[in-house]
């Protein structure tokens, strides 16, 4: 069973049909949304400011979600597929991003709507990423726009993926 704990007054709140791994952890000031799937290893560290996340989230194996005390806190909107081994410290992902396999992204980074952070990414600290867009590299810098029905189709296959691959589960 998933480790659920409140600190500072804070309880998780976890939405209807959302899979939380056996070994995931979850604390905190933290709100996840429905159909959602947080996987083996995932931490969710609430304990020093928010973490919000919407619908249809899946943030994979080994993530870690944190924020700096009073100073920054997570956004992630609908449809993000946050792949194995992310950190995503104090940060906003806009709707139907995917923030690829090992990538760092830093306080008060805003990852615009349908953008795709390339595998082993590092997202400096206040870096807008244009929506639509591909970012990659250390420092994660702009590589090309993607097609917005393109990316939208990608990366919704994956969340629908995901929601699928949880249901195995229950």
């Amino acid at each position: 069973m998933a480790l659920i704990k409140s600190v500072r007054g804070f309880t998780p709140s976890i939405g209807k049909d959302t899979f939380l791994a056996d070994n995931a952890t979850i604390i905190g000031d933290v709100v996840l949304g429905e159909g959602c799937s947080v996987w083996f290893g995932t931490i969710l560290r609430g304990d020093v400011n928010s973490i919000r996340i919407g619908n249809g989230v899946n943030i994979q194996d080994g993530s870690v979600l944190h924020t700096l005390y009073q100073k920054s806190t997570i956004e992630i909107e609908d449809d993000v597929s946050v792949g194995h081994n992310v950190t995503i410290h104090g940060a906003k992902i806009c709707k139907g991003v995917l923030v690829g396999m090992g990538s760092v992204v830093l306080d008060h980074a805003v990852i615009g709507e349908g953008a795709i952070i390339a595998a082993g990414s590092v997202v400096l600290s206040h870096t807008q990423v244009e929506p639509w867009s591909i970012y990659a590299g250390v420092p994660a810098k702009f590589v090309k726009k993607v097609d917005p029905e393109q990316a939208k189709e990608m990366n919704q296959k994956i969340a629908r993926n995901y929601h699928m691959y949880a249901s195995w589960y229950e």
